[in-house]
């Protein structure tokens, strides 16, 4: 089971995050999200940033850390402003939150590859409050190469009445955890930690 997390803008948090055994770690670009990550430097070394004014003069270079893949996460955003963010945080996902279309999807994917990445990518946010969404997914299939489904109630059993083709993480809360360890799903990838509060604590539940 891979988990995804998505990290806060400040640098300690993101190599706290980063020591975990977490999979993928994510940064939001959501321009009203709190957790909203500008166009300036983390300090955190994930970019060939720099933590203080000696290091800025060439004097010292903040550690990497280990590495983890690394996920971006957006919602009806500019192309370009995309495009932007893959190259500056190097990016190797790309999660979209809104109402972009398969059609954006592959626009997105040509502009990239291969002249700015070798590869993406995509992951495409669906809610889901019933078998009835599913049906959601349907037009990003052959498109998206990954569903994230945000389920809007308590109940994630119905998870496992998915036909569709495209491999899914699921976004669980705190209450969730007992409940997603018994899904039983040929296509289910992993699961998403951004509704949990102690991150840090289900991880090491889930890999101790």
């Amino acid at each position: 089971m891979k988990i995804k997390v998505c990290g806060n803008r400040d640098a300690e948090n993101i190599h706290e995050l980063a020591k975990l055994p977490i999979d993928w770690l994510g940064y939001d670009f959501r321009v009203n999200s709190p957790k909203f990550v500008r166009q300036v430097s983390s300090q955190a070394g994930i970019m060939p940033d720099y933590g203080s004014k000696e290091a800025a003069m060439g004097k010292e270079m903040q550690k990497p850390m280990k590495q983890k893949f690394s996920f971006g996460i957006f919602a009806d955003d500019m192309p370009q402003s995309i495009v932007t963010r893959i190259v500056n945080f190097n990016l190797d996902i790309v999660q979209l939150d809104g109402e972009e279309s398969a059609v954006m999807i592959d626009n997105l994917r040509c502009t990239v590859i291969p002249d700015i990445r070798k590869e993406i990518q995509i992951i495409k946010t669906i809610p889901i409050t019933s078998e009835e969404d599913f049906k959601k997914c349907e037009a990003y299939e052959g498109h998206s190469d990954y569903i994230l489904f945000k389920i809007e109630n308590q109940n994630i059993e119905f998870i496992e009445q998915y036909k569709g083709n495209i491999p899914f993480f699921v976004s669980i809360n705190d209450e969730q955890i007992d409940k997603v360890k018994l899904l039983n799903h040929a296509l289910f990838v992993g699961i998403d930690l951004e509704e949990c509060n102690n991150v840090e604590k289900i991880v090491k539940n889930l890999k101790p």
